[in-house]
């Protein structure tokens, strides 16, 4: 992501890391910026590090609107607006502010506010809608480490188009391991695959893609609470009930899911214990 040096001096407001999307840079809108803006970027965040402010701090966004006032066109100050906004649960009050970030810089943020609409705001028909046009502009790339077709299966499960979900989720496996090999595939994508077979009834389906998260990630709690229930449906009460017991204590040391926003945000099916 663009002004790490800035980013750094700010800790407490740092947005999470994000892939580089690996695209010619003139095939659709990508804000590049001039000294001038460099500068009033700089100069922002030197402010918020002088007043040590926190990110809940409202003269933040006060600090923020001095930039913009400036020069209204910097899409990472839009960004960096909005982000703030969605952390404290204002999405109405923060999708104004990723429009524009959008705007100015459709390349870098259409994705995120994809991202913002999915995972933040539960907006799924939006988040859909975001990510079909990333798609369609840029090809399947990444957001917070998981794929376009992640979010958009992930947004039809909650839906409860289940169906649908399974479909993209498993073509999406299926492509990342024919090019890249399984160890690329995450343990999300497993359990949220597993839970759209699940939801169907499919369990011994939903158990095969259970196992294969768990050999990625063994402690993870909500994965052995769905297989779990599976496996209770399937009438295998007592390796169940088992399972249970060991799932609540690998949550109790944390053990769930482990995307950075968790810190923010429930994920879909995330138990709470």
């Amino acid at each position: 992501m663009k002004h790490i040096f800035y980013i750094s001096l700010f800790t407490l407001i740092l947005s999470c890391s994000r892939p580089e999307k690996k695209l010619d840079e003139q095939s659709y809108d990508f804000q590049k910026y001039t000294s001038v803006q460099d500068s009033i970027i700089k100069t922002t965040f030197s402010k918020l590090i002088e007043k040590k402010l926190d990110k809940y701090d409202p003269e933040v966004q006060t600090i923020f609107d001095e930039g913009l006032l400036t020069d209204s066109t910097i899409s990472y100050l839009w960004q960096q607006k909005a982000m703030l906004l969605y952390k404290q649960g204002k999405y109405e009050l923060g999708l104004p502010f990723l429009d524009k970030a959008v705007k100015y810089n459709r390349r870098e943020y259409l994705s995120y506010r994809a991202f913002m609409k999915c995972i933040f705001a539960k907006d799924y028909n939006g988040a859909i809608k975001d990510f079909e046009l990333c798609i369609k502009e840029q090809g399947n790339l990444y957001e917070m480490d998981h794929s376009y077709q992640f979010y958009i299966a992930l947004s039809f499960l909650q839906l409860n188009k289940f169906e649908k979900a399974e479909n993209i989720f498993r073509e999406d496996i299926n492509t990342l391991i024919k090019t890249k090999g399984i160890n690329w595939v995450h343990h999300l994508d497993l359990f949220y695959y597993g839970i759209s077979l699940f939801e169907q009834k499919k369990y011994a389906e939903a158990i095969i893609q259970f196992d294969i998260a768990l050999e990625k990630y063994p402690e993870f709690s909500d994965v052995q609470y769905y297989k779990a229930k599976a496996l209770k449906k399937s009438g295998n009460e007592d390796i169940a009930e088992k399972l249970i017991e060991n799932a609540e204590k690998n949550a109790k040391l944390g053990y769930t899911i482990n995307d950075d926003n968790t810190i923010y945000e429930r994920y879909p099916y995330q138990v709470r214990w």
